[in-house]
């Protein structure tokens, strides 16, 4: 890198757009922090016709990637393409070229971490990321850097902003999940991603995205809502992952939560990571978790970063996570436990014909299980009858083994649904 350093970007859709014009908006303010200029010398499109709101010359531009990664005027390459393909080979082919790469793709970081990591370790070039995960949320550094002497017990995120709206519409106006969102499982994929790639640096293990267990808000409905709110709770979509032992637990569900957990006032497309350290003790990172303007934020401040670590040496500064993660080696041998043999509070609501008994045929079936009943009432009578449930902590297989137990009771009509308590008792 010169006097200058040169930025090729792949990709000007929103993140792209908004990196270019930050980059010559507030161009002086970055070469003070950075101790030198920075400036976009190429980028790569896919139609070359469209007309952009961006401050680059139209000579600038490309629609072949690999003349941005190659250029030998480009000296950091910043994809903001997404996906797996082509963005894969061409970060592969940066780190081939020697040169860093800034991605905010966290579908591709979740899914081929390792082989990136260790291609950009064996090129001695840095892979950052901060706008993976929390778009204009700093994380990836507060975790790596600021709290690295300290002992991640467990973090708790509100990480994808569609579902967390959406639970707040549902929360606040008594919307129903099919008002607010035909497709609402992919989100669920999109927060197991967010928490794979967060937890290998709270963590030290790796974790793919494939590893997280998920499941969406497709299952909410207004009762649940609603009796989450009588029972003192709010209902988010968590992406978790803590510490147990020699074992981590990394997975992403609904969850009710006390309401006055500091993750229960995070509203509409609001984000939040609720990190838990043994000597910093509680702390919570919230803003916007997307959109083209926060997740820029998060882009230049990285490539100011590599900017900054110029006059160590650009190959021997390493700053990135490709410093601590390129061998597996480096990597505590931890095991990923199983959902089944988490501990935890269960919500559940059942539909039920209202005749003697009935409770106690389902108490039968919960203490033949060994799962402790916390409070139960029952909610209408007669064919519209429903008995609103929650559990002391119990082990994830003996609740699914007391749901088989509960269907087989001809009094039960349905067990509708089954939410996970966070936090609700000691």
């Amino acid at each position: 890198m010169g006097d200058v350093v040169r930025v090729g970007l792949l990709g000007c859709g929103n993140v792209g757009a908004a990196v270019a014009r930050m980059l010559h908006e507030h161009g002086e303010e970055i070469a003070r922090r950075a101790g030198t200029a920075i400036e976009v010398t190429r980028v790569a499109v896919r139609d070359l016709e469209k007309p952009r709101d961006v401050p680059v010359p139209p000579g600038l531009f490309t629609d072949d990637p690999y003349d941005v990664v190659r250029d030998r005027d480009v000296d950091v390459v910043v994809e903001v393409m997404g996906g797996i393909e082509p963005a894969r080979s061409l970060i592969l082919e940066a780190f081939r070229q020697g040169k860093p790469v800034v991605t905010a793709n966290k579908e591709l970081l979740a899914t081929l971490s390792r082989e990136l990591f260790e291609s950009a370790a064996a090129g001695r070039v840095d892979l950052l990321y901060e706008a993976a995960v929390g778009g204009g949320i700093p994380l990836i550094r507060p975790l790596r850097e600021h709290l690295a002497g300290d002992r991640i017990l467990r973090f708790m995120g509100i990480v994808n902003g569609t579902t967390n709206y959406i639970l707040t519409r549902m929360t606040e106006d008594g919307w129903s999940l099919g008002q607010a969102l035909a497709d609402a499982q992919r989100l669920g994929y999109a927060a197991a991603a967010k928490a794979a790639i967060l937890a290998p640096i709270a963590f030290d293990l790796r974790v793919a995205a494939g590893d997280v267990y998920r499941e969406g808000i497709l299952s909410i409905s207004p009762d649940d809502i609603r009796f989450a709110k009588q029972l003192g709770y709010v209902v988010k979509l968590l992406a978790i992952a803590e510490g147990i032992g020699d074992e981590v637990s990394v997975r992403v569900h609904p969850a009710m939560i006390p309401a006055g957990h500091p993750l229960a006032s995070v509203r509409e497309s609001f984000n939040a990571v609720y990190i838990e350290g043994q000597r910093v003790g509680p702390l919570m990172l919230y803003g916007r978790g997307a959109g083209g303007d926060p997740t820029a934020t998060s882009v230049v401040g990285d490539v100011i970063e590599l900017a900054r670590s110029r006059p160590g040496g650009g190959a021997n500064s390493l700053i990135g996570h490709a410093a601590h993660t390129g061998g597996p080696s480096e990597l505590t041998p931890r095991r990923l436990r199983p959902i089944e043999e988490m501990q935890a509070q269960y919500y559940m609501l059942m539909r039920v014909a209202d005749r003697p008994g009935v409770l106690a045929a389902i108490a039968l079936v919960f203490a033949e299980h060994m799962v402790s009943i916390k409070s139960v009432w029952q909610e209408g009578h007669a064919e519209e009858a429903q008995i609103v449930l929650v559990t002391h902590q119990a082990q994830e297989r003996d609740l699914r083994a007391c749901l088989q137990g509960l269907r087989m009771i001809d009094t039960v009509k349905s067990v509708s649904s089954v939410i996970r308590v966070v936090d609700g008792e000691p």
